[in-house]
């Protein structure tokens, strides 16, 4: 089914799929997150390991969230900041493994990672899963599970892969979604005969991987202020595109099965696995658009800089286009919890749709221009047809700025249509324009 998808260029859907759908679905997934954890502690058997296993979830969240803090915050040397960032969640994994077998700790008997043997399935069984074996009345029976399950893989996985593209990422390789379908397909076949879960993208990770790779600027412009370098420094100049992260998670991941790291997952305590759910849940939430209006809903508006986009809209519309994406989370994450939960891909598939003819009634084109955006850029999106309303993208990606032809700037080489090369452009025009402001205080101020 993958295979019809990517040949019949099914991902050019993929126009139709703005931020309103990602963060209702990025929102639903972080709850799920959530739930996990607290599923994980109601499982621990007894008064010590329940209370032992809340306690250390709980302070693996606490360091874990405060290591993604200090990544952007100004204390120790930039290099620090982004290694704490990076691999402060799995060093906080490491020492609270260790942490529960301190004192009187080891004295409670806690609940840890299952594991099998080594290259072994966790069920009595060969290798292969006896397909050769299954009726055709099975056959029947699992194609309408199948076809759910296509439709959650095209929407969970394309859609992650997008979130991973944000217009944030300032990426200069194309995409290519119809071919990662295809990818995908054959990947699940294998996996189908294996008997082991289906790779796909997901979310959180994939943003986070690209946020893991992408690189910082500092600009050594002494006409700035320490608090204006900070800023500049959390812009991203590019994304170190490759294909070696991703392989050594691989080879790391079948590296976990022999049975020496086996034997050292096998020591990880269930209540840290928790609070390792806890925190990709709280970071998928804090980064989630839902949370930020919300947030800005809430917000003494005193404190609101007027730089803030959703001052452009009114207060109820914003109420109200939070509500129908709070709506469609509710709606997505209940039918999950019933004996109907097969049926949750149609729920998120739906959201399509919904953007598409219902959400231009209720909101004007100005207001859905602040509430909500394309995921990706214009130039992520050429291999799917363009944004949707931006025409065929052939000039989505041009600059026309009266603020960089105002300074003369050279704009030839931004109709490349790469990303990287328009974000630099606009940090160009923030400094040109700080500048002439900067210079035209001080003619100010000169005595006449």
């Amino acid at each position: 089914m993958h295979w019809v998808l990517a040949i019949t260029n099914s991902c050019n859907l993929l126009k139709y799929v703005t931020k309103f759908s990602c963060d209702i679905f990025g929102f639903y997934v972080a709850f799920i997150y959530l739930q996990k954890g607290i599923q994980v502690l109601t499982q621990q058997v007894g008064d010590g390991p329940f209370y032992l296993s809340i306690v250390t979830a709980l302070l693996v969240l606490t360091v874990g969230y405060i290591c993604g803090v200090i990544g952007t915050s100004s204390i120790f040397q930039r290099h620090i900041r982004r290694f704490i960032e990076d691999y402060g969640t799995p060093l906080t994994l490491i020492f609270f493994t260790g942490f529960v077998q301190i004192g009187k700790m080891q004295q409670i008997s806690l609940k840890t990672l299952p594991v099998s043997k080594s290259f072994y399935p966790t069920t009595d069984r060969s290798w292969f899963v006896p397909f050769w074996n299954v009726s055709a009345s099975d056959v029947l029976i699992a194609i309408p599970f199948a076809i759910l399950l296509t439709i959650l893989f095209y929407f969970d996985h394309n859609v992650s892969s997008l979130i991973a593209q944000d217009t944030e990422y300032p990426l200069r390789k194309p995409a290519g979604f119809h071919w990662d379908i295809f990818l995908l397909g054959i990947t699940t076949g294998i996996s189908g005969i294996l008997g082991i879960p289906f790779p796909n993208g997901l979310i959180p990770q994939a943003p986070f991987h690209t946020k893991a790779l992408c690189v910082t600027q500092i600009h050594s412009d002494l006409e700035l202020d320490n608090s204006k370098k900070i800023k500049e420094e959390n812009n991203f100049s590019h994304v170190v595109e490759q294909r070696v992260s991703n392989l050594a998670q691989g080879l790391l991941t079948l590296a976990t099965m022999t049975q020496p790291l086996l034997a050292v997952l096998h020591l990880i305590p269930q209540g840290v696995l928790a609070g390792l759910f806890f925190v990709m849940g709280v970071k998928a939430l804090e980064e989630n658009g839902i949370t930020y209006k919300i947030l800005f809903m809430i917000r003494d508006r005193t404190l609101t800089t007027s730089s803030e986009p959703l001052l452009n809209v009114q207060r109820s519309k914003i109420w109200q286009f939070v509500s129908i994406q709070v709506f469609g989370f509710g709606a997505t994450f209940a039918i999950t919890q019933t004996i109907a939960a097969v049926g949750f891909p149609i729920i998120i598939f739906l959201l399509i749709p919904c953007r598409i003819w219902l959400i231009p009634k209720l909101f004007t084109d100005q207001e859905l221009k602040f509430l909500d955006r394309p995921t990706a850029s214009s130039f992520t999106m050429i291999s799917v047809g363009g944004i949707c309303g931006e025409g065929d993208g052939e000039n989505a990606d041009r600059v026309n700025d009266p603020v960089i032809q105002a300074y003369h700037l050279d704009l030839s080489p931004v109709n490349d249509r790469r990303s990287g090369v328009l974000m630099s452009v606009e940090r160009n025009k923030i400094e040109y324009t700080e500048r002439f402001d900067q210079e035209e205080s001080k003619r100010n101020e000169l005595p006449v």
